[in-house]
């Protein structure tokens, strides 16, 4: 399905990126793993793509910073020479309540989770222009489309997440290039099951259908659109939330 093609998934190195890698890399796509804390979790999500015969690689970098965001690019297209999938995942949460909240904890989050897409799109800009073809996927949250007490900077970051999604599908749709983003609900990781098991129930209740959903369900998603099942879809956003965004 995806053979012959690069993908770039930023924060690949555990959780919702992880499935979102294997998922590409089981379909065929050369899997660059992105990560900026552990070598180690990156390293053993390479090692699961190549023991199920796939191809990836594991690079670290710091999506917030310009210049180390350009370096990962420059070595990307030197030695594959394109990306033809690009999964902004990256993210961080600084939680808190508003007036709580420290500028450096609101910078942060907005210069991670809004900023690092706006790196690795317009760093990749011109190499997916001149191939006249690409897919781009910005992993948003039902955070950034309901919003949610006590994550203003979070629920920002990923709002605008949606906004840069349906800005850049429009500059880079008459090139072919589609540009969709995937906002999960509460979904099943190593962070929500760290969570209170009373915090857990409660979120659960809010959920139309009445579970939880798994880091497979975005993947799938996220296959899709990457595939060529979705050349006719750009500049749209697809909430995989059990419901909780009707």
């Amino acid at each position: 399905m995806l053979s012959g093609k690069v993908a770039l998934v930023t924060g690949a190195g555990r959780g919702i990126g992880k499935e979102i890698a294997l998922t590409l890399a089981k379909n065929g796509a050369t899997v660059i793993v992105n990560y900026n804390g552990s070598k180690e979790r990156a390293e053993e999500v390479v090692h699961l793509i190549e023991e199920a015969g796939g191809a990836a690689k594991a690079m670290r970098c710091n999506v917030a910073d310009a210049a180390d965001c350009d370096a990962m690019i420059k070595e990307i297209l030197g030695e594959y020479k394109k990306v033809d999938i690009l999964v902004n995942n990256a993210g961080i949460t600084r939680d808190n309540l508003l007036m709580r909240m420290s500028e450096e904890d609101f910078d942060a989050v907005l210069d991670t989770n809004l900023k690092g897409a706006f790196h690795t799109i317009q760093m990749l800009s011109r190499s997916f222009l001149k191939n006249r073809s690409g897919k781009i996927i910005n992993i948003s949250s039902v955070s950034g489309v309901l919003g949610n007490a006590g994550q203003a900077n979070y629920s920002a970051s990923k709002a605008g997440l949606i906004g840069l999604t349906k800005s850049v599908a429009r500059e880079f749709a008459s090139r072919g290039i589609c540009v969709n983003a995937v906002a999960p609900g509460f979904i099943k990781t190593e962070m929500t099951g760290a969570m209170a098991e009373d915090v857990i129930e409660n979120a659960t209740k809010a959920i139309p259908m009445g579970r939880m959903g798994e880091a497979k369900d975005i993947a799938e998603m996220v296959l899709f659109l990457a595939g060529n099942q979705s050349d006719y879809i750009t500049g749209q956003v697809f909430c995989v939330d059990g419901g909780m965004a009707i």
